[in-house]
């Protein structure tokens, strides 16, 4: 049986869906619904749904981010969106992050079958594919466990584009914020993942860990700043987010080698 998942802000959706599906018919059976997006994420981490119905224009939930955040994480996990937004880029933005079927509301009962069996037919196609190489020998490709990526497999595009739109929304949030006492919860709860999966990422796409990149963001903000000779080096360093003058001084030399005052003396 496959685990579904609906999420809608508006319960007479949720509820109806889950009422006018014949479920057990087609192998699946919903073990959840939610009805906020912030609610809908953790109700997928908690049960880890196979297949989600899920509305993408919802209060205080950027519906891209969601998306990209859920196939990040669950590679596997089959979506439809259900949305009244009527955007043909919103639509081919989402589908190229994951989405399997993008309907328009009100959708008919024939739509949300056919979207059901095409989710079904996917999942079908993925598990045919991990037996494969499970009967492979020993040196063959080997399938991922769901939950795990692959951008290794066919299916691969699609994970590295939602894995990139993450960690580009991530650096994003970094470059507006660097000001403030960030820290990685801050970001991770602004791109809808998990501390440990967004650090896994910044580390595979960036080759830094969260601290690097703030810091490297704070610096180059810091040798805009030294550009200019009346301000002090200690309110240049408040001013990019540094606790302190030390911390600053000793960052600021690990990573352009020499000290700020020297710096701006090469200016």
């Amino acid at each position: 049986m496959y685990k579904v998942v609906i999420i809608d802000d508006e319960p007479i959706i949720v509820e109806g869906l889950s009422r006018s599906i014949n479920w057990k018919d087609a192998q699946c059976q919903v073990v959840g619904m939610a009805y906020s997006g912030e609610e809908g994420l953790k109700l997928i981490r908690r049960e880890k749904p196979d297949i989600i119905f899920s509305d993408i224009r919802m209060p205080y939930m950027d519906g891209l981010t969601m998306i990209a955040a859920i196939k990040s994480e669950f590679p596997n996990t089959q979506i439809t969106i259900l949305t009244g937004y009527r955007d043909f880029d919103y639509a081919q933005r989402a589908i190229k992050l994951g989405v399997t079927r993008f309907l328009l509301k009100p959708s008919k009962m024939d739509e949300l079958e056919e979207a059901l069996r095409a989710m079904r037919q996917k999942l079908e196609e993925t598990e045919e594919r991990r037996q494969e190489n499970e009967e492979k020998p020993a040196g063959g490709e080997v399938l991922p466990e769901k939950g795990e990526d692959k951008e290794g497999s066919e299916d691969g595009a699609v994970d590295s584009t939602a894995n990139n739109y993450i960690v580009k929304n991530a650096v994003s949030y970094i470059e507006e914020h660097y000001r403030e006492k960030l820290n990685l919860s801050d970001v991770a709860d602004q791109v809808y993942v998990s501390q440990w999966h967004l650090s896994k990422l910044m580390n595979r796409y960036l080759g830094q860990n969260f601290s690097e990149i703030l810091n490297g963001v704070r610096i180059n903000k810091a040798k805009e700043l030294l550009k200019d000779p009346s301000l002090r080096i200690g309110d240049i360093a408040d001013e990019v987010g540094f606790l302190d003058m030390a911390h600053f001084s000793r960052v600021f030399k690990k990573m352009v080698g020499i000290s700020a005052n020297e710096y701006r003396n090469h200016l």
